[in-house]
């Protein structure tokens, strides 16, 4: 019998060595997009189906969580790259045999994160997010232009070194594990390794997460450890952009978090709270200022995501039922906000023919119904009402005001820095002098306005069932 878990990190394998086989542009997308929808069928099977525990995979009301929401993505990004990528090929950029590649690295990329996501053995899950960094490093220098080539080598340098140090983490966590479960396969499996945290060595394990926090850290994008990202942003194809903020960050940040919760299953090893607090106010407050400062629409939100990132380490450091629920649907609020944003920027790169934001201006007058779309969704990123980021962030902040009225003037004081700089930007994008051309655009808008619709819904309702969704993940975090 085959499970839903299982066709969740088959099915984009399957599809990849498909792909690369498939001539054809159409054929390709459209394949693409077959294969994006089973998977996301399988991930939504998920949520009703039994919970999975085995010696390599493990299905409970954590992961499920970051497995919908990256089947979704996925999906809805496969859709907008098959229009996207089209005018890549009118305009030169790719040639019919890089977008067999493109489409085949595409789905194995999502199979790595879901294979990291699915996981139950700490080694498989840092296998899977390995994958998918070289993968998306090759994704990165897709265009093979110079400032392609450079970010993707800035980007296997930086996430390498990352992942060489949570590695490292990994092997003392096994060390930790393996007098009280033995050695082999047990002292590698998530839910014993947790059972059993008391009991463990606690030097080890605080060694073990410094090394983890650095390693995931730089996959998560935490400053000082995020000079990758904006690169990366900036020169990968739009689609690859929207998953690596929408996505990608994500699983990295879930890595952390399991490992954060066998660490704090032992009493007498360090608090990883205060330490999380501290490098996600860090990462919010300095993107925020950072934000100022760019001449790329895309780097511009790759800083964004930083913020966002520092945000919701912010608010799973500060732990409890509450600040875990708010972190837990921040993330998704992102995922959902920011990769429409890049469907936006893929529309206005387009319109524009240019990513530099002072080629971008007047787009209220060249190109309304995307003037409007593109405002909504950086309106709905600066957390404002009644986007779900506005919930989500409200959440947050009035937790930390309960708990700590002092501490919570840190966050407060970054988000609104980071809402000044976006709104300046948006003011010359939207209502502008135009300058440049104005082309027209082909990529389909049917991905931006779920992803809007989704963000919006979400913040003026939440189905009971969600909130109870979130609420027992919410509970496993501790």
């Amino acid at each position: 019998m085959i499970h839903a878990y299982q066709v969740v990190v088959a099915a984009p394998y399957v599809a990849a060595l498909v792909l690369l086989v498939i001539p054809g542009y159409r054929l390709g997308a459209i394949a693409n997009v077959a294969a994006s929808a089973l998977t996301f069928g399988a991930g939504l099977w998920l949520m009703v189906s039994e919970r999975v525990v085995s010696d390599y995979a493990i299905v409970d009301e954590f992961n499920i969580v970051f497995i919908v929401i990256n089947t979704l993505v996925g999906f809805t990004t496969a859709l907008f790259s098959a229009s996207y990528i089209g005018h890549e090929i009118e305009t030169g950029r790719l040639t019919p045999n890089l977008l067999r590649f493109y489409h085949a690295m595409f789905q194995a990329m999502m199979g790595s994160m879901n294979l990291a996501l699915v996981a139950n053995n700490i080694g498989l899950m840092w296998v899977g997010l390995e994958l998918a960094t070289l993968i998306t490093v090759v994704m990165v220098g897709l265009y093979r232009t110079p400032q392609a080539i450079e970010a993707a080598w800035k980007y296997f340098i930086l996430a390498s070194v990352g992942i060489s140090l949570a590695f490292f983490g990994t092997i003392l966590i096994y060390l930790a594990g393996q007098p009280v479960l033995g050695e082999g396969v047990p002292a590698m499996t998530w839910n014993l390794l947790q059972a059993a945290a008391s009991r463990m060595d606690p030097a080890i394990l605080d060694l073990a997460f410094i090394f983890l926090l650095i390693g995931y850290g730089t996959k998560v994008g935490l400053a000082p450890l995020h000079a990758w990202l904006p690169d990366a942003h900036a020169e990968g194809p739009t689609p690859i952009s929207a998953v690596l903020s929408g996505l990608l960050l994500n699983v990295a940040l879930y890595a952390l978090l399991r490992f954060k919760m066998v660490v704090a299953g032992q009493p007498a090893a360090l608090d990883p709270g205060p330490i999380m607090i501290v490098m996600g106010l860090v990462s919010l407050i300095f993107a925020a200022f950072m934000l100022y400062q760019r001449r790329d629409i895309k780097r511009l939100f790759a800083y964004s995501s930083i913020e966002h990132m520092g945000l919701m380490v912010f608010a799973f450091g500060m732990g409890g039922p509450l600040a875990n629920f708010a972190g837990l649907l921040h993330m998704t609020m992102h995922s959902l906000t920011k990769s429409g944003i890049f469907f936006a920027v893929g529309h206005i790169a387009q319109a524009k023919g240019s990513q530099r934001i002072a080629d971008i201006k007047g787009l209220s007058v060249t190109h309304p119904r995307l003037a409007v779309a593109f405002a909504l969704a950086v309106f709905a990123i600066s957390g404002l009402p009644p986007f779900g980021v506005f919930t989500s962030e409200f959440l947050i902040l009035t937790t930390t005001f309960a708990r700590d009225p002092w501490l919570a003037l840190l966050p407060a004081f970054g988000l609104l820095v980071g809402f000044g700089a976006l709104l300046m930007r948006l003011q010359d994008t939207i209502f502008g002098e135009p300058v440049g051309p104005a082309h027209r655009v082909d990529a389909s808008s049917v991905p931006l306005v779920l992803h809007l619709l989704l963000v919006l819904t979400a913040g003026i309702y939440l189905p009971p069932v969600l909130v109870a969704w979130f609420q027992r993940a919410a509970e496993l975090l501790g």
